[in-house]
């Protein structure tokens, strides 16, 4: 893609003296990420591209002449940064209260997913993003979300996509390819539906971005064969390492919850060629930005771990630009975009000025560039669609009345970290119900359903998530948004789904039973209307109330609960449908296969006698199984579905035997 100037001919004849510059920034020592120099020289705008850029090594030429200057005081000049890879939403601002925070930190260009708000409110919260994002002092290009739900089969989201609703979102002007494809279980397989996604995609040659969390070998090369061009996961310097030497771009994250920037770094320094590694955020939230800045931050993280500044730099322009298929973009060269950043120095990576299509838009910090205020519909709306709840319904039922049973229960491998394994223990049964009394760094996790489609929630424990005390729910849940709550009191947890509800989304917790601090997120459940500042001390309340509730080791204590169900980060996983097994990329079952067979045995006997179809819409809302209504319509299909789970009962017996046991 080459992004065409207005006038052509006008730049033409800036570029060979015979008009004007409208802007000529003169004094600064030009960073070349073409050539790895550094020089000093002067650059000439014309309208929104860059009509010339001087050099003092080889050649004396007059000073270019404008009709403005920018002195740029021998300080660097750089091209303006580009993020490969962000949720906006995960900024917890709107698009335009987003630009307001990072345009004077360096960013003139995001490459976002709005696969958060699009599992929320489908297509319209993916154009919703595009239209907010019009008019602003940086560019923000969209992707068509390639994962909506993020697996299908393994939770409900607000929405459904499908290659023609992919279809649709790439005819947006701003959309310039689709989003992560999660779904790399999927895309290994061949599932028809992701063929068809990428597809689409690959019928307008449009980008593809890719989420291959711990891919290597074999099933790298097959993602990778399915046009699949990047990477955000790699969370150390080996799956770096293994992923650009098969020829992907490597977007090296530095986000909020994951900091893999050092390590990564670290690992391919020293590589001849950094071409294919590119630098981003994912997920930076609010406060960071503001404290820490946004893109030039991430620069100077891989700076502070190796990295030669100008090939940092390269990292985060013209190697982004490139990944994109953007001809024209991230570097100071006759003809491309005039997007330009004077830095103060390669230790601080201050940002004294900020250049966006040939206009300056920033300087010392301050946005001089208006951001007009414009209201939506959507972000007026409550999104939260929960029916009535009660104390029961945040209780987890046992296959047995008292004892003990073994269950599987998720497990985080630290209190940082956003990846889990299932382990086992046997766990106390009272009066029917898991008892966790006594049980150290145990809690409950409850994922409900709000998008109002379905009534589904699923109950299970985790362990090693950090919460000692009270509860926390939240309706940042990725992928799918569902309201989530950690707990060891039931009365708790319903305290804060309430307030959930009542605020129409956010954070909420609760300690000793009474409500202890909220941030109410009114867009989607996912943003604020607020700008950075207002919305940063909203957010540092909250945090320090998670804090006291014992999650401590996070920098943002915020993003403890939101990967708690996503099922496409290894290993185990909640949804509304259950706890997945993301590997296998499958539900199971905490007890064992004997509570499998409840929802399917009951209601196909009572079919058989009575002949009323209705008991499977019953048992499916009572036990969350849409298998039971795709019987429904067929007896044969019944009977075949008895069949399997006799067989299945039946080679597991000794094995549910194990698992389940009462005393004495």
């Amino acid at each position: 893609m080459w992004i065409l100037p207005n006038d052509k001919k006008g730049l033409i004849e800036a570029a060979n003296g015979k008009r004007e510059y409208d802007l000529v920034i003169k004094n600064g020592k030009i960073v070349n990420v073409f050539t790895g120099e550094i020089y000093e020289g002067e650059v000439g705008i014309y309208e929104k591209h860059i009509g010339d850029v001087t050099c003092s090594i080889d050649e004396e030429r007059e000073p270019l002449k404008g009709k403005k200057y920018y002195d740029a005081e021998g300080k660097y000049v750089i091209p303006g940064l580009i993020d490969a890879h962000i949720h906006i939403e995960s900024t917890l601002l709107t698009p335009r209260n987003f630009a307001k925070a990072v345009t004077a930190h360096g960013t003139t260009t995001v490459v976002t997913d709005p696969h958060e708000i699009g599992n929320v409110h489908g297509i319209r919260g993916v154009k919703y993003m595009h239209d907010s994002s019009e008019g602003l002092p940086m560019r923000q290009y969209i992707l068509a979300p390639s994962c909506v739900p993020s697996v299908q089969g393994l939770e409900n989201a607000g929405a459904e996509f499908d290659e023609k609703d992919i279809e649709e979102m790439l005819d947006l002007e701003r959309v310039i390819g689709i989003g992560e494809v999660m779904d790399f279980i999927g895309v290994i397989d061949n599932d028809e539906r992701m063929v068809k996604i990428v597809e689409a995609a690959e019928k307008r040659n449009m980008f593809i971005q890719g989420h291959a969390p711990s891919l290597t070998g074999k099933q790298l090369s097959s993602y990778l064969c399915a046009g699949i061009l990047s990477c955000h996961e790699s969370r150390n310097e080996i799956e770096a390492r293994d992923k650009m030497r098969k020829g992907m771009y490597v977007d090296a994250r530095e986000s909020s919850i994951s900091k893999d920037v050092t390590k990564i770094v670290k690992g391919v320094k020293d590589f001849r060629y950094l071409t294919n590694l590119t630098l981003c955020t994912d997920d930076r939230e609010v406060d960071e930005i503001l404290t820490s800045g946004h893109m030039n931050d991430v620069v100077k993280t891989a700076v502070k771990a190796g990295l030669n500044p100008i090939d940092a730099i390269r990292c985060a322009t013209l190697n982004n630009a490139r990944e994109l298929g953007i001809r024209n973009l991230g570097a100071l060269a006759p003809g491309y975009l005039a997007d330009i950043v004077v830095l103060e120095d390669f230790e601080s990576f201050k940002v004294n000025a900020v250049v966006f299509e040939g206009e300056i838009v920033a300087e010392e910090g301050k946005l001089l560039k208006e951001i007009e205020d414009i209201k939506y519909d959507i972000e007026e709306e409550n999104s939260v669609h929960v029916k009535e709840l009660k104390i029961e319904d945040f209780m987890l039922k046992a296959p047995i009345e008292e004892g003990k049973i073994k269950t599987k229960i998720i497990q985080y491998r630290s209190q940082i970290s956003s990846v889990t394994d299932f382990i086992e223990k046997e766990l106390s049964v009272k009066d029917g119900y898991i008892d966790l009394s006594g049980e150290e760094d145990l809690k409950f996790v409850i994922v409900i359903n709000r998008h109002g489609k379905d009534e589904n929630k699923s109950i299970a424990v985790v362990k090693n998530f950090g919460l000692t005390k009270g509860a926390l729910g939240s309706t940042i849940s990725h992928d799918s948004h569902n309201l989530t709550i950690v707990y060891e009191d039931p009365k708790e947890a319903l305290l804060v789904a309430n307030d959930l509800i009542q605020m129409g989304g956010g954070l909420s917790c609760v300690e000793n039973g009474e409500l202890k601090e909220h941030l109410q997120l009114k867009v989607a459940g996912l943003m604020s209307n607020k700008e950075a500042e207002e919305l940063s001390k909203a957010a540092n309340k909250m945090k320090k109330a998670i804090r006291e509730l014992g999650i401590t080791e996070m920098p943002n204590p915020l993003l403890r609960v939101v990967t708690l169900a996503l099922p496409v980060i290894p290993c185990a996983k909640m949804s509304d449908c259950g706890v997945v097994d993301v590997l296998n990329k499958k539900l199971v079952n905490i007890f064992g296969l004997i509570l499998m067979l409840t929802p399917y045995l009951i209601p196909l006997i009572i079919f058989e006698i009575t002949g009323d179809e209705s008991i499977f819409y019953i048992f499916n809302s009572s036990f969350n199984n849409r298998f039971i209504k795709s019987l429904g319509g067929s007896e044969s299909g019944l009977w075949l579905g008895l069949a399997i789970i006799s067989l299945i009962f039946i080679f597991n017996y000794w094995y549910v035997r194990r698992q389940v046991y009462k005393e004495g």
